[in-house]
C-alpha cells in the first residue's frame, strides 16, 4: 500500500504532466491558428516585383540569360521556403531546347506573274522562320471566322472595313491550319511591327516541335493593288532566307513540389510565366519591356502562395508550383512540361494560371480578380465560395482563356483556368509595364484572398469537373 506522501507526490507529478501537455496542446493549436491565418506582407510583394521587373533584368527576354536568371530567382526561393525539387527531378529547374531563326530580311513574295519584295509592297510580320508556300484563297472580313478549310492555303483578307483591326482578322485564322494569312496594313499591324523593332517576329518553337505554324504578311495598298491581278488558286509562294544559329538557347522553367500527407490523392498545380519582351523598340526613350505586370505580378503570386502553403500544416494533396519559360515566344514552356511533365497529367486535380494581377480591372468589382473561362467549370464559383477573390471574365470576346499557358492543359483535359488582373490594360506589352505601374496593395490582398481557398482544395476530396460543353477540345 502507497503512503501519503508517495500518493501526493505522484498526482503532483500526474498534474504537471498534464500541465504540460496542455500548454503544449494549447501552444500547438495556436500555431496552427497561426497558420490558417498567414498574412501575405506587401513588402514580400515588392521585393519579387523589385527584382524581377527591375531593369537590370532587361525585360526576361524568352529563351535569353535574362529568363534563366529569372527561372534561378524563383527556384531559389522555392528552396528556401523548404519545397522539394519536383518527383524525378534533381534540380528545381527544367530546361528545354529550343530553335529560334533569324531572318535576313529579303524574302520575295510570288503569286502568278507577280513578284513582290520585303519592304517594297509588303511586311512579313510573323515568320515560322522558313519559306512557305500554297494556293490562294481570298476570304471576306466578314467571313473570317467562318472560313472553312484553308489548311495548306495562303489566305488574303479582302474587303476589310476601314475601321476594322487587322490582327482581330489574323486571330480568327489562328490554328486553322492556313500556310500563311495576308491583311492590308493598318495602324494594329503597324504597331505591332514597331514593337518588334521593325523586324520580323520569328516563331521560336521547341527542338522537336514540327506542328503547323503560321505566318502572317500585311500588304500596303500597291501590293494589295499587285494582288488583285492573281486569281484564287494560283500558286503563292513566300520565300526567306534564315541565318546560321550561332548557339543553342534554352528556354527554363522552375519547379517546386510541396508533397502531401495523401500524395495519391492528386496534385494541384499552380503556374506562372516568368519571362517577358526582353528589349525592343524605344517608346518615349524606353527600350526596356519590364514586364512587371506581364508576368512578374503573376510569378509574384505563385511564389507567395508556395509561401504560405509550405508554412503551414502538411496538406492531403500535393501542390506543384510552376513558373514557366517562353511563354511570350508560343507558350513553349507550357508545352514543353505538358508533353514531360514531372507527375502524371492524370493526377492533377486543377491548374489554376495567374496572368496580370498587377492591375484592378475597372469593369470587375473592386479588388476581384477576373477568372477566365468562368463558366467552363465548377472551379472558378467553389474558390469563390471558401473566399478567393474572383469573378467571372467580362471579356469573353477576347478569348482570354485560349490565350494562356492554362490552355495547354486544359486540352488535355485538366481543369484549368486563368486569374487576372485587367484584362486591357494600357500598359500591355508596353515598356511602361513597369514597377511604377503595378498595384502592390491589389496584389497582396488578391494573393492573401486565395491562400485560404487553395489550402482547402488541397485538403479537400472536392475534384472540379468540366460544367457540359465547357471543356475545349482542338
Amino acid at each position: 500500500m502507497e503512503g501519503r506522501g508517495s500518493l501526493i507526490w505522484k498526482r503532483a507529478i500526474h498534474g504537471r504532466i498534464w500541465l504540460v501537455l496542455g500548454v503544449a496542446a494549447a501552444l500547438s493549436a495556436g500555431t496552427v491558428a497561426q497558420e490558417a491565418a498567414w498574412t501575405v506582407k506587401p513588402q514580400w510583394v515588392q521585393a519579387h516585383e523589385d527584382f524581377l521587373a527591375s531593369d537590370v533584368m532587361h525585360g526576361r527576354g524568352s529563351a535569353t540569360r535574362d529568363e534563366a536568371i529569372a527561372a534561378t530567382y524563383v527556384a531559389s526561393e522555392f528552396l528556401g521556403y523548404g519545397l522539394k525539387p519536383a518527383p524525378g527531378m534533381t534540380g528545381y529547374i527544367q530546361s528545354a531546347e529550343v530553335v529560334a531563326p533569324e531572318l535576313d530580311g529579303h524574302g520575295t513574295l510570288s503569286a502568278g506573274d507577280v513578284r513582290l519584295e520585303e519592304g517594297k509592297g509588303f511586311q512579313l510580320l510573323v515568320s515560322v522562320g522558313a519559306s512557305v508556300n500554297g494556293p490562294l484563297l481570298r476570304v471576306k472580313a466578314k467571313d473570317a471566322k467562318d472560313a472553312g478549310d484553308v489548311r495548306g492555303a495562303v489566305v488574303l483578307i479582302s474587303d476589310v472595313p476601314a475601321d476594322a483591326n487587322a490582327m482581330k482578322l489574323v486571330r480568327a485564322l489562328w490554328g486553322s491550319g492556313a500556310a500563311a494569312v495576308v491583311v492590308p496594313a493598318d495602324n494594329a499591324t503597324r504597331a505591332r511591327y514597331a514593337m518588334q523593332g521593325g523586324l520580323t517576329r520569328v516563331s521560336m518553337r521547341l527542338k522537336d516541335d514540327t506542328k503547323q505554324r503560321l505566318t502572317i504578311v500585311t500588304m500596303d495598298v500597291a501590293g494589295m493593288h499587285e494582288l488583285a491581278k492573281v486569281n484564287d488558286g494560283a500558286a503563292v509562294m513566300l520565300t526567306v532566307h534564315a541565318l546560321p544559329q550561332a548557339v543553342a538557347r534554352e528556354t527554363y522553367n522552375a519547379m517546386g513540389y510541396l508533397e502531401g500527407s495523401d500524395p495519391g490523392s492528386g496534385t494541384i498545380l499552380l503556374t506562372a510565366h516568368l519571362d517577358h519582351l526582353g528589349i525592343g523598340t524605344p517608346v518615349n526613350g524606353d527600350a526596356i519591356y519590364n514586364g512587371a505586370n506581364d508576368d512578374a505580378a503573376g510569378t509574384t503570386a505563385v511564389l507567395e502562395l508556395a509561401h504560405a502553403l509550405a508554412a503551414g500544416p502538411k496538406l492531403r494533396r500535393n501542390v506543384l508550383f510552376v513558373c514557366y519559360g517562353s511563354e511570350e515566344a508560343g507558350e513553349l514552356g507550357s508545352t514543353y512540361f505538358g508533353e514531360h511533365p514531372p507527375v502524371p497529367l492524370k493526377s492533377l486535380v486543377a491548374n489554376l494560371e495567374f496572368e496580370m494581377i498587377g492591375a484592378q480591372d475597372p469593369k470587375m468589382p473592386k479588388g476581384v480578380l477576373l477568372l477566365t473561362g468562368w463558366d467552363r467549370s465548377n472551379l472558378g464559383p467553389t474558390l469563390k465560395a471558401h473566399g478567393a477573390l474572383l469573378g467571372p471574365d467580362p471579356y469573353p470576346e477576347e478569348h482570354f482563356f485560349e490565350r494562356s499557358d492554362n490552355y495547354a492543359l486544359a486540352l488535355q483535359g485538366v481543369v484549368a483556368h486563368t486569374a487576372a488582373g485587367w484584362g486591357t490594360v494600357p500598359t500591355y506589352h508596353q515598356p511602361d509595364d513597369d514597377l511604377a505601374h503595378v498595384d502592390v496593395p491589389f496584389m497582396t490582398a488578391a494573393i492573401q484572398s486565395l491562400v485560404a481557398p487553395v489550402r482547402w482544395l488541397a485538403d479537400s476530396d472536392f475534384r472540379p469537373e468540366w460544367n457540359p460543353g465547357g471543356k475545349p477540345s482542338r
